[in-house]
């Protein structure tokens, strides 16, 4: 973490027009350091900072910085400069790039770069999007199985400089098809006389190019390694390699827009505070008119039971506290199983296994708030009789309701998530506000149910 002190120092210089001296500086720094740096700098200071860089270490730099920087120094870089880091940047890193510019100035970028990476950007940009196909690089080490560990750990020397990470060896036959991977430390403990072939065990997980991105997450989370080899899904040639950082953003966005959706609004494809006010709004309303809409229906269900609530203006008074706690109940099971599904611990084959635990948990949570319901009326009842003389019948009636709406809120939460992925639906899609809309329609016909039942003859 860069200090206050050296912030200060930097702008000082920038102030000062001492460059030479803060591009002497600036060169012990690490990658991550001046990614911080920058993207707390003003626009014109990260401009002068990022020109004093040399080009490998802008070039690391430049993969990490935040979408909105990246776009600001492409606007405003000379062309020479933009061409050289585009050269540079690994293909995975590139190609996330280029997907977020428009089309225009996505194909003038390409035309700069060399023939070699053109050749590569292309094809990248050529798989479907969302496919593990966007996210591999073509730089990895490839080895025959004939080969020795001396005659590999030569190759590595000679060609592994350009390679996205060299913790894992591809074994490849004639034709390019993978065989195996091989971990570098298996190479460094062997013995150089032996040959590649007897460390091999046929035991490798594998991506196929046009997997999609969510499927890549789960098996990299299912197996402790920090690169995958991705291979066509006809022949299972190695076409390149997935790895960990790239995996690790797009788990990032997927659980970014889970959330944002999760909270009753449209995924955002921008940074709030960059996204313009007009769409901000428009990614936020369509949910909003959807819930108004379905609270109008809370509106007709309290219209329906008018005459009751006229005879006992008490149950009231209730209302908001019983209705909340539904939507409480439910809001907390779809946030488990949403959780849940996404960590891959259930199939939608065990949906009953599902029903059966929240028809468990919801009765049991119910009668807690139902018991915590009635024992506040008759504490109440002691210290100040205002419930009057069928205060019991009143705490029953909500002790009941409470167990009733709990329960329901909680078969409702947690089973809408899997009636949207039936449909082929994402299921955080199921927000809480949703829920909660949804059980608070419900609920009022099961409170003025039980009342009807419970203070016929009383107080109805």
């Amino acid at each position: 973490m860069t200090s206050p002190e050296t912030v200060a120092h930097i702008t000082s210089l920038i102030q000062e027009g001492e460059f030479f001296k803060l591009k002497k500086l600036l060169r012990g720094f690490q990658p991550a350091e001046l990614v911080e740096l920058i993207e707390n700098e003003d626009e014109r200071e990260q401009l002068i900072i990022f020109r004093l860089l040399p080009l490998t270490l802008a070039t690391q730099v430049f993969e990490f910085l935040d979408l909105e920087v990246q776009r600001h120094f492409l606007d405003n870089l000379a062309q020479d400069k933009i061409t050289d880091i585009l050269n540079e940047m690994s293909p995975d890193d590139r190609t996330a790039l280029l997907e977020f510019l428009p089309a225009n100035f996505v194909a003038e970028l390409v035309q700069n770069l060399s023939e070699p990476e053109r050749r590569v950007t292309l094809q990248l940009l050529g798989y479907p999007e969302y496919s593990v196909g966007r996210l591999m690089t073509p730089d990895y080490i490839a080895i025959r199985e004939n080969w020795t560990i001396q005659q590999s750990l030569d190759y590595v020397r000679q060609h592994g400089g350009q390679s996205e990470t060299l913790n894992v060896l591809y074994v490849t036959d004639a034709r390019g098809v993978l065989i195996d991977d091989i971990r570098i430390r298996e190479f460094l403990l062997a013995a150089p006389t032996t040959r590649v072939r007897d460390l091999m065990d046929h035991r490798f997980v594998q991506l196929t190019v046009n997997q999609d991105q969510e499927e890549a997450i789960d098996i990299f989370r299912r197996n402790d390694r920090g690169a995958l080899p991705v291979v066509s899904a006809d022949q299972g040639i190695l076409l390149g390699i997935v790895t960990l950082d790239d995996i690790l953003s797009i788990r990032e966005e997927e659980d970014t827009e889970d959330i944002q959706k999760f909270g009753g609004s449209e995924a955002l494809e921008e940074p709030y505070l960059t996204m313009p006010l007009l769409r901000l709004v428009q990614k936020r309303a369509g949910w909003l008119v959807v819930l108004f809409l379905g609270e109008l229906l809370t509106t007709s269900a309290m219209q329906h039971f008018e005459g009751e609530l006229e005879k006992t203006v008490i149950l009231s008074l209730f209302l908001p506290l019983v209705i909340s706690s539904g939507g409480n109940s439910g809001s907390q099971a779809t946030s488990l199983i949403i959780r849940a599904m996404a960590l891959g611990e259930f199939t939608l084959g065990e949906w009953w296994r599902v029903l059966r635990r929240e028809l468990a948990s919801g009765l049991m949570l119910g009668i807690i708030l139902g018991f915590v319901g009635f024992a506040r009326i008759a504490i109440w009842q002691s210290i100040d009789p205002i419930y009057g003389p069928h205060w019991f019948l009143v705490a029953l009636t909500i002790g009941v309701a409470l167990v009733g709406i709990v329960l329901w809120g909680s078969i409702a939460g947690s089973m809408l998530p899997l009636i949207l992925r039936r449909l082929g639906l994402d299921p955080a899609t199921s927000s809480a506000p949703f829920v909660a809309t949804l059980v608070d329609v419900t609920g009022l016909i099961i409170y003025f149910t039980v009342a009807l039942m419970m203070l016929r003859g009383t107080l109805l």
